[in-house]
């Protein structure tokens, strides 16, 4: 069961699957809070409530009633959409909860009129990459920043 997060509480719960899931991939690529201390996997509460006041769309993946998964969404422009923090708990990967995930998060999008949805990635997490691509996303670029110790990777999809 997939749930819009329409409260400040359930914000700790979103932050908690946020960080356990993308500290496996700041452990696997090096990423700390030295060197990297913006990267998601650092996320804080006080950041998740801004996103929420900024009126992100956010959900929570419900296995039974234990939340496991995450995602959020925002409207960048002329029916384009971004997908921001996907997560799934590393002890529950593979099982098709992403999936679901990015499923659900597209009829989201299309009952907002959107067309596409755009993503960020570690461009180095090639396994990351591949998923994305089976799931009908197409690589369209990368970006290095000094700030960061990695390439952004950005990926979309069109929407029909």
């Amino acid at each position: 069961m997939i749930v819009q997060v329409d409260n400040y509480e359930q914000l700790n719960i979103c932050c908690e699957i946020i960080q356990k899931s993308f500290l496996t991939v700041a452990e696997e690529f090096g990423i700390t809070k030295n060197n990297c201390p913006s990267y998601t996997g650092f996320i804080t509460i006080d950041k998740l409530r801004k996103q929420f006041d900024e009126d992100k769309l956010m959900f929570l993946y419900y296995d039974g009633n234990i939340p496991v998964g995450y995602f959020s969404l925002s409207e960048c422009s002329d029916g384009e959409w971004e997908l921001n923090n996907l997560a799934v708990l590393p002890e529950l990967r593979h099982l098709g909860i992403g999936k679901s995930l990015v499923d659900f998060a597209t009829e989201k999008i299309k009952e907002n009129n959107g067309n596409k949805i755009y993503l960020g990635i570690v461009e180095e997490n090639v396994r990351l990459k591949k998923w994305y691509e089976k799931l009908g996303f197409v690589h369209i670029g990368v970006k290095k920043f000094e700030n960061l110790p990695f390439t952004v990777g950005f990926m979309k999809k069109r929407i029909k």
